[in-house]
């Protein structure tokens, strides 16, 4: 790849004291790994990933639903302001090579959807275990890790095998 790999990490926007830590430690080991971030913008998962990337030096792309870039969260070190409101999850699911899901809702549960249409693959960290009533052909792609390092590790060697 002729670029860094980007990464969306994706989740409940809501702030949330058990997701927050998890978050953060996946956004710190992506920017290690020279990933850059991207992410919905906002508050949660989102601010808590982008502050961990932020503060290891990295790159975060805040992809926010407004018009006005100054409603990103402070860690955000590039911000796209779409207008777009909810159909911005589409995207933050096609701006990712691959996708890490922490927790989350029904608007995670549609970036998921649009990341495996796109045939990104999809980390679950404590988040959403989609299964089909039929064969989904290749796979469904949503891989499940225990911890930050097994997301961080998973959602990469998905993008170097890709490339």
């Amino acid at each position: 790849m002729s670029r860094p790999p980007q990464i969306a990490v994706i989740g409940k926007g809501a702030s949330d004291p058990e997701l927050a830590p998890l978050a953060e430690q996946v956004g710190r080991g992506l920017a290690e790994a020279g990933a850059v971030v991207v992410c919905g913008g906002l508050g949660g998962v989102m601010e808590a990933a982008a502050r961990g990337a932020a503060e290891a030096g990295g790159t975060v792309i805040g992809i926010v639903p407004s018009d006005d870039p100054a409603v990103a969260n402070p860690y955000c070190t590039h911000v796209v302001a779409t207008g777009m409101g909810k159909a911005r999850n589409l995207a933050v699911a096609a701006s990712g090579d691959a996708v890490i899901a922490i927790g989350g809702e029904w608007g995670t549960l549609s970036e998921i959807a649009h990341a495996r249409n796109f045939g990104r693959p999809v980390i679950a960290l404590r988040s959403w275990r989609v299964e089909s009533a039929e064969p989904i052909a290749g796979d469904p792609g949503i891989r499940i890790a225990d911890d930050p390092a097994a997301a961080v590790a998973s959602a990469l060697a998905a993008v170097e095998g890709s490339s």
